[in-house]
């Protein structure tokens, strides 16, 4: 059996692992990952999200979360580009020092924890730091490498990535078990889905990473075994604000030929934009009990495909 399925269970099949969630700017993916998590934390799992945006903010507000946590960056020694020790995982894969953590052993004001049990991290964010601080490859380093440990019982982590590829080719990926993409009714956010679909199975397939940039072969080496070694099983898609029928319906069509399976459908609720503008928690009953179901199915995809990891190794 894989690593990524050393920790599950047949109660808890998410038990343990790190599940991304990626769209294209505007598509909902941190409203997804607000949703998710509480329906994660309410069907028995320990959740942690952590925040790998460096431009968004408003995730702690969306969480119920007050005040937001301050970012990990200084607490590993602050960008490279400012003189700090973290460095850009596409110049430098190597680990990040210090990476595997307790979440008590945190600084307080770096943990956030919401009124139902959800804890949240944030990585890093580029404002604060001021004009020339450089690329915000580091804090895509603490994405990829930060282990934290001590959450709790069956235990997962919800990583809310930046919109677009990037992290995605700074090797975010391979840190992963799953990768969930977030599809709003545009055909920017079909084609990401179905290029993270092709990505993911390229790393499957062992395709390596680009390192004719690195000018040292250990680092080569490492590179490509960090990709090799990725526990990434898979992507599913959750299709987003979604408001008739006839357009679920092609989307759908459209991802069955060339994107990954559809776990769920969130439709619309005006009321959602309307929290996100005021910078409250988020709350829609309609969609919370969606995004439940879409935490189950998450559950049986992880089912399906534990057995089949199982019945390979056997």
């Amino acid at each position: 059996m894989t690593r990524a399925w050393a920790r599950a269970s047949g109660d808890r099949p998410l038990s343990g692992l790190r599940i991304g969630v990626f769209g294209k700017g505007g598509a909902g993916k941190s409203t997804v990952v607000v949703l998710l998590a509480r329906a994660l934390r309410g069907r028995g799992y320990s959740v942690l999200v952590l925040d790998a945006d460096s431009t968004n903010v408003g995730l702690a507000a969306a969480l119920g979360i007050e005040p937001e946590p301050e970012p990990l960056l200084a607490y590993f020694g602050g960008m490279i580009f400012a003189g700090g020790t973290v460095t850009c995982p596409v110049d430098d894969p190597t680990p990040l020092a210090g990476a595997r953590v307790a979440l008590d052993a945190l600084p307080p004001a770096c943990v956030g924890r919401a009124g139902d049990g959800v804890h949240l991290l944030v990585a890093g964010k580029l404002g604060p730091l001021g004009p020339g601080a450089g690329c915000d490859g580091p804090i895509a380093k603490i994405t990829r490498d930060v282990r934290v440990t001590g959450i709790g019982p069956d235990d997962v982590v919800l990583v809310d990535f930046k919109a677009g590829f990037e992290d995605s080719a700074r090797g975010a990926l391979t840190s992963l078990d799953w990768a969930l993409v977030v599809v709003d009714p545009t055909v920017a956010a079909v084609h990401m889905a179905i290029h993270l679909d092709t990505l993911v199975a390229q790393i499957r397939a062992g395709v390596p990473p680009a390192t004719r940039h690195l000018g040292r072969q250990d680092l080569v080496d490492l590179a490509i075994r960090q990709f090799r070694e990725s526990p990434v099983r898979g992507v599913r898609a959750v299709l987003n604000r979604v408001r008739s029928g006839p357009t679920e319906a092609f989307l759908l069509r459209a991802l069955k030929r060339d994107g990954p399976p559809v776990l769920g459908v969130l439709g619309e609720d005006p009321a959602i934009q309307d929290q996100w503008l005021r910078g409250v928690r988020l709350e829609s009953r309609e969609l919370e009990l969606a995004a439940a179901r879409i935490g189950e199915w998450l559950e049986e995809a992880c089912r399906r495909d534990e057995v089949l990891v199982s019945r390979r190794s056997s």
